[in-house]
């Protein structure tokens, strides 16, 4: 079982597998020894190709491993997100949201409502029986509209939830889906809440992949029971 650690360690520790091997076929001398006992340069065409293979395998082990980053480990109700509102004026809000691998940041949110979106990213054998739990990733907060036709016309305000620029795993599994065949499934999921002045939540993720939130204190609590939530 590998759940001690994360997912995309065990890439990189292949892709130094490969490497090392590949830097030494390619840039070694292999020749034979001369007579201080050290290798003579020899070109040797075939050695120096497998040896670029395996760098550019390598490669491709690290760009994986940097994909694979971008994703959480699923292993229980996780805790995946803090939301704190402040009223700016009617249906303008500062939303401080935190979360893991970007920390606490700002956000000016037009509506109603305040919404998050995830996805979740599942395997398939041989990853399966290594025992990889599913991974998460937060994607984008926005906010909503309860009227619909204002949903339609109102001002939209969406924002990305991380500045990662690598292509996630999610990314890569739709464009090449015979690469990957060790994803079962990326699926997503999302969640919406009111919005009022000082309200706080807590956002979750269970094991099967669903978002829900929960108020973070009391005052919240009631305030939504009197929004009949």
């Amino acid at each position: 079982m590998i759940n001690g650690l994360a997912p995309y360690l065990w890439v990189v520790l292949a892709a130094a597998i490969v490497f090392l091997p590949g830097l030494m076929m390619l840039f070694g001398r292999g020749g034979p020894r001369d007579a201080a006992g050290r290798k003579t340069f020899r070109f040797r065409p075939i050695r120096r190709f497998i040896g670029l293979l395996l760098l550019a395998l390598g490669g491709v082990c690290l760009l994986l491993a940097l994909s694979i980053f971008q994703f959480l480990r699923l292993t229980d109700d996780a805790p995946v997100a803090q939301i704190v509102l402040k009223e700016d004026g009617p249906q303008r809000y500062t939303m401080t949201a935190t979360v893991p691998h970007v920390g606490a940041r700002d956000y000016a949110i037009a509506g109603d409502q305040w919404q998050i979106e995830g996805r979740v990213l599942r395997w398939r054998l041989p990853a399966l029986m290594a025992g990889l739990p599913p991974l998460y990733r937060l994607e984008r907060v926005s906010g909503r509209y309860s009227d619909i036709e204002q949903e339609r016309t109102g001002t939209r305000t969406v924002y990305p939830l991380d500045d990662w620029t690598v292509p996630d795993l999610g990314t890569l599994r739709r464009r090449f889906p015979n690469w990957l065949p060790f994803v079962d499934v990326v699926f997503g999921s999302g969640a919406y809440m009111p919005m009022f002045d000082g309200a706080r939540y807590q956002v979750f993720m269970d094991p099967r992949g669903a978002l829900f939130v929960r108020p973070a204190d009391d005052a919240t609590k009631f305030r939504l029971v009197q929004h009949g939530f």
